[in-house]
Order: structure tokens, then C-alpha cells, then sequence
């Protein structure tokens, strides 16, 4: 499990637990990741970095990576190559049911740098189904300062109400992040939300069989 942000694991186990209780998790922290993608946008030296951070678990016999920053999920592709072992992309999940969701897509982030990643997703995903696709896209201002600073309840405060907002006139919102995930609950608006933590989960099921 390769994270970006630290309160990350925390957030993972119990689902790896639920969706995959045949995997036997270790969690990898690099903050800073996210912090270059931010500061500077997509850099090949993130890319090798991540890169380094794959072969290093391959060498430790990890049998599959799951990376669950969106904000680096296009670099996750790029690097895919360099090992033998499957690296999945946490919201790829999230993004499919999406677009089978509905062809009026909302996509919200705390985050330039996630926004514009999630939404080419979304629009591969709608493509390779050959689904038609509207999609609005929203940063949450505020949202990512707020839990930087350890503001956590304004943190959700701040994305359940652009997310009540963004979902009007929509069939799905999509929250970008996988730290997003508790501000807004799947059930908490009348379109559904999805979010990429229990769905990327699920997808190391397979590896444990």
C-alpha cells in the first residue's frame, strides 16, 4: 500500500480487512509525493521515485501495489512497466462505476493536482465503454488548508457543502480523493458519491486467491 498522505493507513486496514481478508497489507508513506505534484505538477522525477518505490516492493516480495494518491495515479500507469507485479490505481474502480453510473458526472477534489487526473479517468473510462459523458468538475477551496492544519471537521464541512451544491442536476459525484471519503457518506445526497477507498480495496482480492 503506497500512500501520500499519513492518516492514509489508518483508513485502509479495516477495508483491506472486509474487501481482500486474504491480504497481508504493508503500508508505505511518502509525503512528499504529493507535495512535489502539488508545489510543481507532474515531474519524471516523482514518476521515478514512485518507480522506486514499486521495484523496492517487488524486491521485498510483495506480490501486488495499490497507490492510492490520485494525484499521482497517472505516474502508478507510467510505472507499471518497470516491475512484474500488478500496481493498481485506487480510483480506476471508482471511476468505472461512475461512468456506469450515469452519463452527468460531478467530480470534486480538494486539489488542483487530483482534479485534472480524476477527470481524465473519468473521460478514459466513458470512452473505452463507449458511454456518453457530462462532466463538471469542482475544487473545494479551503478544503485541503483546513486538514493541512488539522481543521478536520471544517475539512468535511467545507465538502459536504460544495457537494450538496455540485450534485444538482447530476446522476453521480465522484470525490477525487480517497481523504475525502468521510466527509460526505454514499448515502448523504440524493444522487449517489462515490469514493475510491472500499472499491480500490477490493481490487486485492484477486491477488490473494
Amino acid at each position: 500500500m503506497l500512500h501520500t498522505v499519513a492518516a492514509l493507513p489508518a483508513v485502509f486496514a479495516p477495508l483491506l480487512a472486509e474487501e481482500a481478508p486474504g491480504v497481508a497489507p504493508y503500508h508505505l508513506v511518502d509525503e512528499s509525493l504529493l507535495a512535489d505534484t502539488i508545489a510543481h505538477g507532474p515531474l519524471p522525477r516523482t514518476t521515478a521515485r514512485l518507480a522506486a518505490h514499486l521495484t523496492g516492493a517487488q524486491q521485498a516480495g510483495a506480490r501486488a501495489v495499490l497507490v492510492t494518491c490520485s494525484s499521482i495515479g497517472p505516474a502508478a500507469e507510467q510505472a507499471r512497466a518497470l516491475v512484474d507485479i500488478p500496481v493498481f490505481r485506487v480510483d480506476e474502480p471508482m471511476a468505472a462505476r461512475a461512468v456506469a453510473t450515469g452519463p452527468r458526472v460531478a467530480v470534486l477534489a480538494t486539489l488542483d493536482s487530483t482534479l485534472r487526473p480524476t477527470a481524465e479517468l473519468v473521460e478514459r473510462q466513458a470512452a473505452a465503454a463507449g458511454a456518453p459523458l457530462t462532466l463538471t468538475t469542482s475544487t473545494c477551496a479551503g478544503a485541503y488548508q483546513a486538514r493541512v492544519a488539522g481543521r478536520q471537521e471544517e475539512h468535511d464541512r467545507l465538502i459536504a457543502e460544495e457537494a450538496r451544491r455540485l450534485a444538482e442536476g447530476h446522476d453521480v459525484l465522484v470525490l477525487a480523493q480517497a481523504s475525502m471519503a468521510a466527509a460526505v457518506p454514499g448515502d448523504a445526497l440524493p444522487v449517489p458519491v462515490l469514493s475510491s477507498p472500499r472499491s480500490g480495496a477490493a481490487q486485492l482480492a484477486a491477488v490473494a486467491r
